[in-house]
Formats: structure tokens, C-alpha cells, sequence
């Protein structure tokens, strides 16, 4: 047994220890209506409603849901959700939202609204988060802006973590997997003094040593030292009618760092493993606050939530991709290996006060308004590589780029939402939303500051009719935003245009067989403006946001939901996304699909839990993901072949005490989560970004 094994058998039996092992015999719960699919609830729209009753395709994982799938990362979540990906790439908190045909970019916002508790995610590193103590997470598609306001486009995914109890309980969770990972989590709730103070504590932590070799450095390109998270929560009720709901988390990280492979081919299935010589990291820290008080006026609630988030992250890597014994020409060919480096440092201050009307009236309303305050520094740099060393970063006559700028901005925003009952089962919903972006960049360097804004109506109308109680259709416009900004100073594309769309979508939602059937879908067409696409010149380090003129986007998404017997759950949905450029100023990219689009995607998963005892339960799960064809870039060239992700877990439960073993990627499918060719890598190499390989493992849960 290693030391380093040895040293986490031991955290992890620390881990466990912080949770009594109070075993009591527990036989299978009876299957109530609330335990039926799509008998869940959710506040997608600022108000406690019943998943089905909402006029909104929403794919909703409860925490239950996430724990017996075994998905830790918010990117395992959403690649549940068809027309919806999560990729990794770039840094090693730098990831690729897209939903519905829009798609996250380096530098830029982000195509959904990302929001935990409440507070808004702004930037793309904020995204990828570790799961653990949720309650569960609710995954919007369409177009959000009237509520959720700029970045809302595509959709919105709400995480909502758990609430501290009043009465004592915890949990804890050990995993350890090949590649020597080990993965451990713990949390406890209850009262401090009775029902009306009561406090939550939850901690994770992660350590891997990877799967990815790099061919030429003989080590794992996909490594992390350590990911760990602390949050802590406490409500009080002072009063019946006021609530107060404080929370903290602090995480640090150390990680591997664009791990990309140089693919010589230049065909995008063409899978190879990394050979740079620079070795990649990744190190930072996080600090998220965030305050909540809820008061009951009586016809209505007032919502107030303050959010705060101090951020900083250094990133050291290879440039060119290669190394000097393969490649002894360098990048371009200019006889000398090049490395890069960043050190981002991101601050933001968000408050919204809202009034939410009550539930049982035919006229229900809400009104707020919103500040978000960001500063985001970047210090970008270039470097000649003479000894693979990553603190080469530092040595300024080694340098031949170098960027450092400070962008801040300002939003505003006013929203309000009115739902009328017109008759009992016909509902007409308008919302509007204004969005005011002032931005302004500093170039620290030279000195020189830029300054713009951008403004925004966003309007939003839905008719809703509910023949029958378990049947509901519903036809909607929506608009979405995303706002414009700056470049890196002396990028030859000095600005970008703001995004927004027009989205038309017409849906049902319908569950019948004694509600043991849930089926959903619904059709949409968008018209977007200034869709932002992203490439890089490497030779200057110069990350370029630009715009596509035009683009049209239609898909249907169909999702189903059955319980056939008792134990037996079985999902399944498919989504299309059909994008088409309409208008660009590269003309021979006109009636070609978007970057990163995926024409079709689907999933399949099928849980059974059974008693083999009165205290003794039986868990089987299997989950199908497959990813259609894939364009990486506006001119189609790159396209990456459909593939399959196959996730497998099964375990036992001796009342509070589960044992598992797990597999994922069980068919060890290869692929990029992210593919750049020449054309907008600015690299005389394509390089892509390898997904994860086979994983497998075991793993121990408690609960008191």
C-alpha cells in the first residue's frame, strides 16, 4: 500500500467518521403520488410550483436523483438533459456551456443563466461546481430573460443546495476509483436553539491522479492534486413572517490545465493522447457569501438576496502543444517551443429585491429589480520555452506577448411578471424585463481606457391551457440577451456585439396511466442576432470574440417518464438542434450549422430498487447518452463523429448504510469535449481536448 493511498483511506475514514453510524432497519418506502415522475417541485419561476403546471420545458434532478445516478459536477448533470452540453476545456475550471444551439466562449458571458441559491454565476470558470448537500437543480430551456434576465438565452440551470433541519441528521460519502482517485464528502444539519435557528455544514473533497497520459512527459495530463469546498448555512426566523438565510462557501483547487493534444492529422477523429513538454496547471481559490431574507407582507412576499464572490485562478501552460524532440521546429517554425500563462482575479457584488405575489388568487404578479457590479482582471502572457518550466511566466524578456486589463461593468435591470387566469384553464402570462450593461476596460499597460454599454427590452408572453389536470399545452414568445464587450487590448476586433434572439415555441406537458406516464415536449424556432463565436491568434496570445451576422435555430425536444412497476424507473428524451447561418460576413460560411452544434442528442436511463430484505435494499441503475455529429467551427469542415457514454451503478443499502460500485464511460468511448482546428486555434497544429476514458470504482454512503 503507497503512502499516498495510505494517507486518504485514512481522510476517508475521517470522513466517515464525522457521521454516527446509528444503523436503524429501514424497509422500502411505499410509492406515494409524490414519488411518481414528474411530481416535482420547483421554483423556476420565483414561486413554488408543481414541475408539469409550469409552461416550461424543465428538466428537474432531484438530490436523490443525482446521488443514485452518481453525478458530482454540475457537467455530469446537464449531460442528462438533451439539447444541452457541458464540456470541458482550456483551464481546469474553464468549461463549454450550450444549450439549445448557443454556446458559452472563452472571455465572455455565459448563453444561460447560472444560478445557485439564488446569486447569478457570471463567468465561465464559475460553472463548473462540485455537487454536494443539493436539494436539487433545475435545468431551464429557452429563452429566460424576463426573470433571469442578460445571459439567459438558451436557458437557465438553478441549483438549490439543502436547507439546515431541525432536527439532527448528516451524511457522508467515500469514493475511490482508478486513476487513484478518491473523492470524499460529509455534512451535517440541525437546530442551534429549536425550530427558529438552525445551521447546515458541508464539505468536499477530490483528488486524482489521472487517466491521460502524456506520451512524451511519461506523467498524467489530467491530474488534480486537490478540489476541496467548504459551505456553511444558517436560517433564523426572528418572526412567523421573516426569515434570514445566510451562507458561506470557500474552496481551493490545484489541478492539471489545457491538456490539449497536438492532432498532426487534422482530422477531428483522429483521437491521440497530449505530448507538450510544459507540464499544464491550474491553481486558485473561491469565495462565495451570499444573504437571503424572505418577509411576509400577507398578500405577498418580499425577497431580498445580496451576493458576493472574490475569485482568483494562475493557469500555466504548453503553447504550441509539442515538444522539442518531435517537433524540433517549434511553433510556426521558428526553432523555438512557446508557453502561455494567465492569471485571472474576479470580484462581484449582486442585489436583487423582489415581491412575489400569493398563489391563490386568479391575478398573481411579481416585480423586482437587480444590480451586478464585476471587476475582472486578466494578465495574459506568451512565452519562449527554453527549459519547461512554467515560472518562464515571469521572466519578462523571455516574453513576446503580453496583455493585462481590467474589465468592470455595471448591470441594471428591472423586471415584473403578470399571470392572469382569464378562465379556470386558461392562462395568459406577460413578462418584461429591462437590461442596462455599462462596461468599461482598462489597458493597465499602456494606460488607455474603453468604455460602452449595452441596453435591452426583453420581452416574454405565454398562453397556457389545462384541459384536464395532468394534460397542458402552452405557446410562447420569448427574447433572450447576451451582452457585448471588449476584446483584450490591440485584438484586431477591438468590440463585439451584444447577442440576442427572438424565440417562438409552442409545448405540452401531459402524464395519464394513474400518473405512473409523464410526457413532455415542445417545439421552438429562434432568430438570432450577433451570434458570438470565438478563435484565437496564438502568435500575439490575442483571444478573439467575433459575431455571425444571422442565425435561425429550430428543434423539438420530447422527454418521457415511467414507472411500469414499483421500483422500476425508466427516463428517456431526444432533442434536435437544426442551426443555420443566414447572414455572415464570411460569405462561404452562409447555410452551414453553428460552431459546436449538435444536430441530434438523446438519452436513456432505467433505475430498479428492491427489497432483498426487510432491511436490506437492492439498487441497479444504467444511464445512455448518446452525442450526434458534432461541428466544431462556422465553415464545417471539422466534424466530429456521433458517440455513446454509457454510465452503469449498483449497490446495496443495510438501512442507513449504502455500498456501490460504479462505472463510467463503461464502453471507453473516444472523443473531444473540445476540437480547434488551424483555422481558429491561430497554431499551425489542430488541437483538441480528450474526454474522460473509462472510470470504475467503489463507494461508501451513510445517512442519520
Amino acid at each position: 500500500m503507497t503512502q499516498s493511498f495510505r494517507d486518504r483511506l485514512v481522510l476517508g475514514v475521517a470522513t466517515l467518521a464525522l457521521v454516527p453510524l446509528q444503523a436503524q432497519a429501514q424497509s422500502v418506502p411505499d410509492q406515494t403520488a409524490d414519488d411518481v415522475p414528474g411530481e416535482i417541485v420547483v421554483t423556476a419561476q420565483a414561486r413554488t410550483e408543481r414541475l408539469q403546471d409550469v409552461p416550461i420545458q424543465i428538466q428537474a434532478l432531484s438530490g436523490e436523483t443525482l446521488e443514485n445516478a452518481g453525478i458530482r459536477t454540475s457537467a455530469e448533470a446537464l449531460s442528462l438533459t438533451p439539447n444541452a452540453s457541458f464540456d470541458q476545456g482550456n483551464t481546469y475550471k474553464s468549461t463549454f456551456v450550450t444549450m439549445r444551439g448557443l454556446t458559452q466562449i472563452n472571455n465572455a458571458d455565459p448563453p444561460v443563466a447560472f444560478v445557485i441559491d439564488g446569486v447569478p454565476q457570471t463567468d465561465q470558470t464559475q460553472l463548473d461546481v462540485n455537487l454536494y448537500g443539493i436539494e436539487r437543480i433545475e435545468i431551464l430551456k429557452g429563452p429566460q430573460g424576463a426573470l433571469y434576465g442578460r445571459n439567459a438565452e438558451g436557458g437557465a440551470i438553478n441549483i438549490v443546495t439543502k436547507q439546515p433541519t431541525d432536527r439532527f441528521e448528516g451524511f457522508g460519502n467515500l469514493l475511490y476509483g482508478n486513476g487513484d482517485q478518491f473523492v470524499g464528502s460529509a455534512g451535517v444539519s440541525g437546530p442551534i436553539t429549536g425550530e427558529d435557528l438552525v445551521f447546515r455544514f458541508d464539505g468536499t473533497y477530490r483528488q486524482f491522479d489521472g487517466l491521460i497520459r502524456n506520451t512524451f512527459r511519461g506523467d498524467k495530463a489530467d491530474f488534480v492534486d486537490h478540489d476541496w469546498s467548504l459551505r456553511g448555512r444558517v436560517i433564523a426566523r426572528p418572526t412567523s413572517a421573516l426569515t434570514i438565510d445566510l451562507r458561506a462557501e470557500y474552496g481551493e483547487f490545484r489541478a492539471a490545465s489545457n491538456y490539449y493534444s497536438a492532432v498532426f492529422s487534422g482530422d477531428a477523429n483522429d483521437f491521440v493522447l497530449p505530448q507538450f513538454n510544459l507540464p499544464g496547471s491550474a491553481e486558485g481559490d473561491s469565495l462565495n457569501l451570499t444573504a437571503k431574507i424572505d418577509l411576509d407582507l400577507g398578500f405577498a412576499t418580499l425577497t431580498s438576496i445580496t451576493g458576493h464572490t472574490e475569485l482568483t485562478q494562475k493557469n500555466r501552460a504548453d503553447l504550441d502543444y509539442r515538444n522539442p524532440v518531435a517537433s524540433p521546429g517549434g511553433i510556426f517554425g521558428l526553432g523555438f517551443q512557446a508557453g502561455q500563462g494567465q492569471d485571472l482575479d474576479l470580484k462581484t457584488t449582486s442585489q436583487e429585491l423582489r415581491i412575489v405575489s400569493d398563489d391563490d388568487q386568479a391575478f398573481r404578479w411579481l416585480a423586482g429589480v437587480y444590480y451586478l457590479h464585476t471587476d475582472r482582471s486578466l494578465r495574459t502572457r506568451a512565452f519562449v520555452d527554453v527549459n519547461s518550466d512554467p515560472a518562464q511566466f515571469d521572466n519578462l524578456g523571455q516574453l513576446f506577448a503580453n496583455k493585462f486589463e481590467d474589465n468592470s461593468n455595471n448591470a441594471y435591470a428591472a423586471f415584473a411578471q403578470l399571470d392572469y387566469d382569464i378562465v379556470e384553464n386558461l392562462t395568459l402570462t406577460g413578462g418584461l424585463r429591462y437590461d442596462e450593461d455599462r462596461r468599461k476596460q482598462t489597458d493597465i499597460l499602456a494606460g488607455t481606457v474603453r468604455k460602452t454599454s449595452f441596453d435591452r427590452v426583453q420581452p416574454k408572453v405565454t398562453l397556457t391551457y389545462k384541459p384536464a389536470s395532468d394534460l397542458l399545452f402552452y405557446a410562447t414568445y420569448s427574447t433572450g440577451f447576451r451582452s457585448g464587450g471588449f476584446n483584450a487590448p490591440g485584438v484586431p476586433v477591438p468590440l463585439f456585439d451584444a447577442e440576442s434572439l427572438q424565440n417562438y415555441e409552442a409545448g405540452f406537458k401531459t402524464q395519464f396511466l394513474d400518473r405512473k406516464v409523464t410526457f413532455n415536449g415542445a417545439y421552438y424556432f429562434e432568430n438570432v442576432k450577433n451570434y458570438q463565436y470565438f478563435y484565437v491568434d496564438a502568435s500575439t496570445a490575442s483571444q478573439i470574440i467575433d459575431t455571425i451576422d444571422r442565425v435561425h435555430i429550430r428543434g423539438i425536444e420530447l422527454e418521457l417518464a415511467a414507472r411500469p412497476i414499483p421500483g422500476l424507473d425508466i427516463t428517456g428524451a431526444i432533442g434536435t438542434t437544426l442551426s443555420r447561418i443566414k447572414r455572415s460576413s464570411v460569405a462561404a460560411d452562409e447555410g452551414n450549422r453553428t460552431p459546436r452544434s449538435i444536430p441530434f442528442s438523446s438519452n436513456l436511463s432505467a433505475q430498479y430498487a428492491w427489497p432483498f430484505t426487510e432491511t436490506v435494499n437492492g439498487l441497479v441503475r444504467l444511464d445512455w447518452q448518446h452525442f450526434g455529429k458534432k461541428y466544431w467551427g462556422a465553415d464545417n469542415v471539422d466534424v466530429q463523429d456521433s458517440y455513446d457514454l454509457i454510465n452503469a451503478r449498483a449497490g446495496i443499502e443495510f438501512g442507513n448504510v449504502g455500498i456501490f460500485a460504479f462505472a463510467k464511460n463503461l464502453g471507453d468511448a473516444k472523443y473531444y469535449t473540445e476540437y480547434v482546428p488551424t483555422k481558429y486555434s491561430g497554431l499551425d497544429v489542430a488541437i483538441g481536448y480528450r474526454g474522460r476514458p473509462r472510470t470504475f470504482g467503489g463507494e461508501v454512503r451513510v445517512t442519520f
